[in-house]
């Protein structure tokens, strides 16, 4: 639908682009414009009334009328009247006006009563950047139940906002059930309708295809089901002559490591690419690949690497150095924890890969959970696979601790040692501050290393921190870090983590932390060390092993107030849908744009 030139122009100055955004616009408050024959205390009328008597004092402008709809006089007083105010008031004049009626002791009054040209309506008003009455004019000439549906909304919920706009009766403050139900279908259908657009198809490099399942068959373990659903969505990608974009989020240690590798097998002989966000987890993955695919050329690229011609490899694992080399046409890029790349890095390496009009499938990995609902807003813009189970269930009790509890700690602490087993203190903060309640790892780390042997220290500003993680994995008793241990490095010895301050993080971020210890079996442990006396969040964070189960449980707690930082801002942008509750209309939205 071509927009008039004065749509265009309305749409411009309220920052919107559709009907669709202009219907949520909706009004802060209405004015009752219709005429009662008898008067209703503490309620705002119009009165049909002609001027009696007008008079002037300092601070007020007091005025007579006589309202013919009531059949008697009523008292009108105007407070602190600007100049222009007093010439709606003309003394034999009959009008319509509009103010705050109210009868004491047998005296009827009419406060801030205004001069008002048309009758017999409920008036909208509203608050955006255009004039209240210039936007209720434009909403009156232009929003229609028509174009709401011309532009994909369903017919029984545009009928819902356009009586929003239009009300026969005076709307209560409260917005009903179907009302709000519909402002949050809208909201969400307006925002999916966008993301969508915003997708690009191209033609896929290749749309070849191995079939991984006699591979699978070799590995020395049997793949989770989940794990197959993930494997066989980017099997059917790989076939397409459409580049694929799929995200695919796994829990904390659900083996997304075997996704990547399968999908590799999969593009082989086409050559792969895995960029990763540091040395220590390229390695990881590098040393992997080498293990389950010995059928391919592998290589890894990282800062310290030697240049040399990469067109004899399959399979090519690196870190953002890739970004500087000359890459060969590679039909498969992986991105391994995405989120830690910006949007440009991500991009640029597609490019470099690209062979002119025809791109790569694109599959990007991530062990950060998602609330189920995030995740179905994700797929109007790129497919999404969720793999929510382990390959085993991990054996970790959680617990929350206080000051009287660091004995006991300290013991816990000791015998784990004594097992051969590793401990992770993780600080707040790395150095001093006045305005926290807890120590910081500079104020903390001499007890540790007066304690105990082989204590470690690393956080996000060492720029030694991989090579301190690797010499802790081979070597270390206790190792003292902020959340820089947060994602993806393996410990295999690794069997309690110690948060301190842990009622300062996300639940996401509490359960990547707690995800560090137990990966190969081990009875771990996770402490949650806090001054607050009682949380609710962290009681039902330790009874809560799922990881999507913990991000919707970050989301409803967000909603409250309760976090102060390692939130997940996904959903921040919505003013009526509630992602930690609306699943349902969420699922609604998606078939409605037959995502």
């Amino acid at each position: 639908m071509k927009l008039t030139n004065e749509q265009s122009e309305k749409f411009k100055k309220l920052g919107i682009s559709s009907f669709i955004e202009l219907s949520l616009i909706i009004p802060s408050s209405y004015e009752d414009y219709r005429i009662n024959s008898s008067l209703v205390e503490h309620t705002s009328q119009v009165i049909d009334a002609t001027v009696e008597s007008v008079y002037r004092a300092p601070n007020s402008i007091q005025v007579t009328f006589y309202a013919h709809n009531f059949g008697h006089t009523i008292h009108g007083v105007l407070f602190r009247p600007k100049p222009y105010m007093i010439h709606q008031f003309k003394i034999g004049e009959r009008n319509y006006f509009y103010g705050l009626c109210d009868c004491k002791m047998g005296k009827c009054s009419i406060t801030m009563p205004k001069k008002i040209s048309q009758v017999g309506s409920i008036t909208p008003k509203y608050k955006s950047k255009l004039r209240s009455d210039v936007l209720q004019r434009f909403i009156q000439n232009n929003l229609t139940i028509d174009c709401l549906v011309d532009e994909g909304l369903k017919e029984k919920v545009a009928e819902e906002i356009i009586k929003l706009h239009f009300p026969t009766a005076m709307p209560k403050k409260e917005l009903d059930e179907a009302s709000l139900n519909a402002l949050k279908y809208t909201e969400l259908f307006s925002y999916m309708k966008k993301l969508s657009v915003k997708r690009r198809y191209f033609n896929a490099i290749s749309s070849s295809v191995q079939d991984y399942e006699e591979w699978a068959k070799t590995l020395p373990f049997e793949l989770t089901q989940k794990q197959v659903e993930a494997i066989d969505d980017i099997k059917h990608d790989l076939l397409k002559n459409v580049a694929a974009k799929r995200m695919i989020v796994g829990d904390v240690g659900s083996g997304k490591t075997m996704v990547i590798l399968a999908s590799a097998y999969m593009n082989y002989p086409n050559k792969s690419i895995l960029m990763s966000p540091t040395t220590i987890l390229a390695n990881q993955l590098y040393e992997e690949a080498k293990k389950f695919l010995p059928m391919m050329k592998i290589t890894l690229v990282t800062n310290k690497s030697k240049k040399e011609d990469l067109n004899g490899y399959d399979l090519i694992i690196g870190t953002h150095a890739l970004l500087y080399r000359e890459l060969p046409v590679a039909s498969l890029v992986m991105v391994d924890e995405q989120h830690r790349f910006g949007t440009q890095q991500r991009n640029m390496l597609e490019k470099l890969v690209s062979s002119g009009d025809k791109k790569p499938h694109y599959l990007q990995f991530s062990a950060t959970p998602i609330p189920r609902t995030q995740a179905m807003i994700e797929t109007a813009h790129i497919d999404v696979s969720l793999i929510t189970s382990t390959p085993f269930d991990k054996d970790i009790t959680s617990k929350v601790i206080h000051k009287q509890d660091f004995k006991d700690l300290l013991e816990h602490i000791k015998d784990e040692i004594t097992k051969g087993n590793q401990v992770l203190l993780v600080y707040p903060l790395v150095e001093q501050s006045e305005m926290l309640e807890y120590q910081s790892i500079d104020e903390a780390r001499s007890y540790w290393e007066k304690n105990f042997d082989d204590v470690y220290v690393t956080h996000g500003k060492d720029k030694d921190k991989e090579q301190v993680l690797l010499d802790f994995a081979k070597h270390g008793n206790i190792l003292i870090a902020t959340t820089v241990v947060e994602v993806g490095i393996s410990l295999p010895k690794l069997s309690s983590v110690v948060i301190v301050g842990a009622e300062r993080l996300g639940l996401s971020t509490l359960h990547q932390l707690r995800g560090r210890v137990s990966r190969t079996g081990l009875k771990g442990y996770c402490y949650l060390y806090t001054n607050t006396s009682f949380s609710d969040r962290l009681d039902e964070f330790c009874y809560t092993s799922s990881g999507f189960d913990i991000a919707n449980m970050d989301l409803k707690y967000r909603k409250s107030g309760d976090l102060l930082k390692g939130v997940n801002q996904s959903g921040s942008q919505f003013k009526w849908i509630d992602l930690a509750e609306d699943e349902k209309i969420v699922s609604e939205v998606k078939r409605g744009l037959l995502i």
